[in-house]
């Protein structure tokens, strides 16, 4: 019987050669790794970059690194009946290329944080206190959801739309954190029916499968 040339290399070596090519594929986080151990944000710079050109060190104070945004209750009077307070770089500019942000995010009773998506991160949050159905829909239209009280905590993958929604008696309040400087969010009844220019309306009735009155009437909610 004739043998193979290569039947004398065992799975270990095939094993080995697989490890070595996979391990040779690099990882990377949302954000870029600094080069540096800082690089507070120059949010006022006239150039544009991915992300912000770095505050000279000199110019630099402890204050850059301490932020007090997120101790204070937002004002959820508005129709969703919640508030998003962010702690992003646009707010907290020592956060700059460090890959790292965090919202609080207050709910009055049967207040919504509104489906949405962060392009840009993976989220994650801790409930501080209250009862909340916090859910998230999957590319294949999978939905999963649970509620969470005091303690409990939650991911959602990056770029997958989901919502938190206060279904207790009381006040509601999560932490969320993001692998981004700057997660970004898409609303979508926001991003559909208020976009500036408008989106066309044969393009929304058909994707819905609606009369244009009702786009309209969505649009005359939404838009700015």
């Amino acid at each position: 019987m004739a043998i193979s040339p290569t039947s004398w290399i065992s799975p270990l070596f095939w094993l080995t050669i697989v490890l070595i090519l996979v391990s040779s594929i690099p990882c990377y986080s949302a954000d870029p790794d600094s080069l540096q151990d800082f690089c507070v944000g120059d949010l006022k710079a006239a150039i544009t970059i991915n992300g912000f050109p770095c505050k000279p060190a000199s110019e630099v104070t402890p204050d850059d690194f301490f932020f007090d945004g997120l101790s204070k209750e937002g004002n959820t009077s508005n129709r969703y009946a919640w508030s998003l307070t962010p702690g992003n770089v646009l707010s907290f500019p020592g956060l700059n290329t460090l890959g790292i942000s965090m919202n609080r995010v207050d709910f009055a009773p049967g207040g919504l944080n509104p489906p949405h998506s962060h392009p840009r991160a993976t989220e994650s949050g801790v409930v501080i206190k209250g009862r909340l159905l916090v859910g998230f829909t999957t590319t294949s239209n999978v939905f999963h959801s649970k509620v969470l009280t005091a303690g409990q905590m939650f991911v959602v993958p990056k770029g997958l739309v989901h919502f938190q929604k206060n279904v207790g008696k009381g006040k509601a309040l999560i932490f969320t954190a993001f692998n981004s400087h700057l997660p970004g969010a898409a609303i979508l009844a926001t991003t559909l029916f208020g976009a500036t220019p408008a989106i066309p309306n044969d393009v929304l009735t058909q994707a819905f499968q609606v009369e244009e009155e009702v786009v309209n009437e969505m649009k005359a909610k939404f838009s700015t």
